[in-house]
């Protein structure tokens, strides 16, 4: 008998909680030049927001997971929503500059916990079969996340400044979380054999996980570099905001609307990870090199073509890592790719702003569009090597 889907009510507060971690970490994107006593003043001040949330993540995703795999998904996922909720409201409370660093990290810190939840309990509550389409869901939500929280963060902080955007953030996790512990059921933690330090490296070494973790760094670092850099390419086209900001929400919307797609092609048969996620790599690399074409036309194709890219490597790394992990280990392997999708939302713009600190900035979208267009081709001439290498003779 095989398992059946998880109804969609289930699935909803999963999805939910995609949504809060990508809005509560742009969401104070738009905040640039708000409220001043809100400390938000300066471009570095900004960036140092942005990343103390990123750099909790990438530090604690891992241990999370882990601890997911200890004591169940659940309540990592629920604990996780809660003390995101309470961190919010740590600066609605104090309303100072220093509480808003210390509300950041305790964000991003809860986020480590309740992300790699979510996508554990995505695989862990649908078949194999039905990967594709969960993760679709799961990946399209976040996109929205990504794509409302600068637009609605901006709003909220014009409106009533950062404490207004915190109460919102509040009211978000604990509302997610609520909703969660109602209808969520309970994934207890599967019986594993003991694990060694080694046994973790060499399992994390392995292609099965490197290869989508990979193409999950380039697929974040081409989104953020598309969504940071992108804009600053149209004001130099002599481009209104109007069209810049058009070009950041059809990269975020094309990444949106092909996920659940390329979940669907992939459970109907019609699409292999390896395929998808060759092809997407490709698609990517492609956008961004058409970034470096001058005016509106460069501008809008490398959006739309980034965001295809992307739309069609998240669900397929997903289901890909859900498939050749044991069920026992689950969050382990989501928190340590997720680690890897960390790492590539830094390191796709740290590369392209070197580059075109030393040349321009349309060689820096080529640079990172030949690193993204390599990895398939490299993967392709791998496969052909060992194709091509004659077995060894056996003696009779």
């Amino acid at each position: 008998m095989t398992a059946q889907a998880a109804p969609a009510r289930q699935m909803w507060p999963l999805y939910a909680a995609g949504f809060t971690t990508a809005f509560g970490a742009h969401g104070i994107a738009a905040s640039l030049g708000g409220d001043a006593e809100d400390a938000v003043t300066s471009l570095l001040v900004l960036g140092g927001l942005l990343a103390l949330y990123d750099g909790a993540e990438v530090v604690l995703k891992p241990l999370f997971g882990t601890l997911a795999d200890k004591i169940g998904a659940r309540p990592v996922l629920l604990g996780g929503l809660a003390a995101f909720a309470g961190a919010s409201a740590l600066y609605v409370v104090a309303d100072s500059p220093g509480w808003l660093w210390a509300a950041r990290l305790g964000q991003g810190a809860a986020a480590s916990a309740f992300s790699p939840s979510a996508s554990a309990l995505v695989a862990r509550l649908n078949p194999a079969a039905k990967h594709g389409r969960a993760f679709g869901g799961y990946g399209f939500y976040k996109s929205i996340g990504y794509t409302l929280g600068p637009l609605l963060g901006g709003v909220l902080v014009w409106t009533g400044g950062l404490r207004l955007l915190f109460v919102v953030l509040a009211v978000l996790g604990a509302a997610v979380a609520v909703w969660g512990a109602l209808t969520v059921p309970v994934a207890a933690p599967l019986p594993k054999a003991r694990q060694t330090v080694l046994d973790l490296a060499r399992r994390l070494a392995d292609p099965d996980f490197l290869a989508p973790t990979a193409a999950h760094a380039a697929a974040t670092g081409a989104l953020s570099v598309g969504v940071g850099f992108l804009p600053v390419s149209g004001r130099a086209a002599g481009l209104g905001p109007v069209a810049t900001g058009a070009a950041v929400s059809l990269l975020a919307a094309c990444a949106a609307v092909v996920q659940p797609r390329a979940g669907h092609a992939l459970d109907d048969g019609r699409l292999t990870t390896r395929s998808g996620l060759a092809a997407g790599l490709l698609v990517t690399a492609a956008g961004l090199a058409c970034a470096m074409l001058p005016g509106l036309t460069g501008v809008l194709l490398g959006a739309a073509l980034t965001g295809i890219g992307t739309g069609l490597i998240t669900p397929l790394g997903f289901a890909a890592l859900a498939s050749s992990t044991p069920p026992e280990r689950l969050g382990q392997t989501m928190g340590a790719a997720e680690l890897g999708r960390e790492l590539g939302d830094a390191g796709g713009p740290l590369l392209v702003a070197a580059v075109a600190s030393l040349t321009t900035l349309t060689s820096g979208y080529g640079a990172l569009a030949a690193l993204i267009g390599m990895v398939p081709v490299i993967a392709f001439a791998h496969r052909r090597g060992l194709s091509a290498t004659p077995e060894p003779e056996t003696e009779g």
